[in-house]
């Protein structure tokens, strides 16, 4: 963890520093010895970004002591660790050391072994701050715009073309998938990359919504409108003016509600409860919903009407289950949004731990991926052992394993072939007899080739 970090040793005494580089370098460490902070500070690294390594001084030195060395490290490179050494030292001096942000005090004379455990100690925690920090600027580069979609399968290429196009316009959205699918991360994007995208963003659960409570949290209402009403509150609906309005499981919306929701859509127009002031309202409407609507509009709970007021273009959001070629690059991005939040070294997705993502059918769909990828980080499975270690109760026997497995191969080719099975073929260098005969057998989506 910390190859290419180096150590700055600073000591006037030619033979302690000499005996010490020589101790440091002996334990595996990439050390530099200086016998003044001048010399060490004319060797700062001139590379561009921050020091990749820790700093040992001595306090008492020729010129710039290791006080004042600590104190313009401060303003120069705050997070890089500090070990001070003295054969001077004293409590008031250690702390006053620690105090102004030295990692480790130690007083001569010591033993080679406490100096190189202290190193050892300091060298891990700039390794994990500058692997931090290149998380940072990671997630932050892919936060940008349409990267906020992620994944490479066909679905997900179809549904990024269709955000890129439609974003541009105020044309009213309905996205249609499963719980935990990414529903709301679409709308996001959908905003983001319109002209609104300076303004609100107002996220509205439908289901989550008391009937009670549905007109004053939309519409709004004027002080005294109602027992308990002591101020004027401003509704969703005028809130999202100018921006995107996102309704989420628009198909729990009782049928009373949804006229009155329909006739604000129709006229752009509301009025606050308690007033007859009519107010304009200017946003865009992105509903979601999961199941077949048209089977809600025949059983009398959504009105047909209103549907058609929100599916101007529908994008569906297959389960995760359908479009495997997403599941690592998601699990990738989910797993070093997690190392940044829990600070904690992002590990290592070996090929078993993605065997074992590739077989799970992610019934809670990108929700319970990035749930798994949080667990992933903190090194605990659902179980409480490790992710990488731990191996599931009543485990499939190896033919199924194997079978489970083989599905997600295919199903991942396909998905890179964009559904054609004769390039899925070629990318797995199989027959495409032998091919077709294993599409059928497990069900999978093709393009329909002739």
């Amino acid at each position: 963890m910390t190859d290419g970090l180096q150590v700055l040793f600073i000591e006037d005494d030619e033979l302690v520093r000499r005996a010490h580089v020589q101790s440091l370098m002996l334990a595996g460490f990439n050390v530099a010895g200086h016998a003044s902070a001048e010399a060490a500070l004319d060797a700062w690294p001139g590379t561009p970004g921050p020091f990749a390594g820790v700093i040992v001084s001595d306090v008492r030195l020729p010129g710039i002591s290791g006080m004042e060395l600590l104190a313009r490290l401060r303003e120069r490179a705050a997070e890089v660790p500090v070990i001070l050494v003295t054969g001077h030292g004293d409590i008031s001096m250690a702390v006053q050391a620690m105090r102004d942000g030295a990692y480790d005090f130690i007083e001569k004379p010591f033993a080679s072994e406490r100096l190189v455990d202290a190193v050892r100690r300091a060298l891990e925690r700039r390794a994990l701050q500058l692997e931090n920090h290149a998380l940072r600027r990671e997630l932050a580069d892919q936060a940008e715009g349409a990267t906020r979609i992620i994944g490479r399968s066909a679905a997900m290429e179809q549904v990024r073309r269709l955000i890129a196009n439609v974003a541009s316009t105020d044309a009213a959205v309905l996205i249609n998938g499963d719980t935990g699918a990414g529903k709301e991360v679409m709308a996001r994007s959908l905003h983001e990359q319109s002209p609104r995208r300076d303004k609100p963003f107002v996220a509205v659960n439908c289901a989550a919504l008391p009937e009670s409570m549905f007109e004053s949290e939309m519409f709004g209402y004027e002080a005294g409108a109602f027992t308990g009403a002591q101020k004027r509150r401003i509704g969703k609906l005028e809130h999202a003016s100018g921006g995107t309005l996102f309704l989420d499981e628009i198909e729990s919306m009782p049928l009373g509600l949804q006229v009155k929701l329909l006739r604000v859509l129709q006229d752009g127009v509301l009025e606050r409860l308690g007033s007859n002031q009519p107010i304009r309202v200017d946003c865009r409407i992105i509903a979601a919903a999961k199941g077949d609507m048209d089977e809600h509009v025949a059983a009398n709970t959504f009105r047909r009407d209103l549907l058609y007021r929100l599916n101007v273009v529908t994008i569906v959001l297959p389960p995760l289950a359908e479009r495997r070629g997403d599941i690592l690059p998601l699990f990738e991005h989910f797993t070093l949004d997690a190392a940044v939040r829990y600070q904690r070294p992002a590990p290592i997705i070996t090929e078993r731990v993605q065997q074992r993502l590739m077989q799970r059918d992610w019934p809670g769909n990108v929700r319970e991926l990035r749930n798994a990828a949080d667990r992933f980080v903190l090194g605990i499975g659902d179980d409480g052992a490790s992710v990488q270690e731990r191996d599931d109760a009543g485990a499939q026997s190896l033919k199924e394993q194997v079978e489970v497995f083989e599905r997600a191969v295919i199903a991942h080719a396909l998905d890179q072939a964009g559904g054609s099975v004769s390039l899925a073929a070629d990318r797995l260098q199989l027959g495409k007899a032998t091919l077709y005969e294993k599409i059928k057998r497990y069900g999978l989506a093709t393009k329909g080739e002739g």
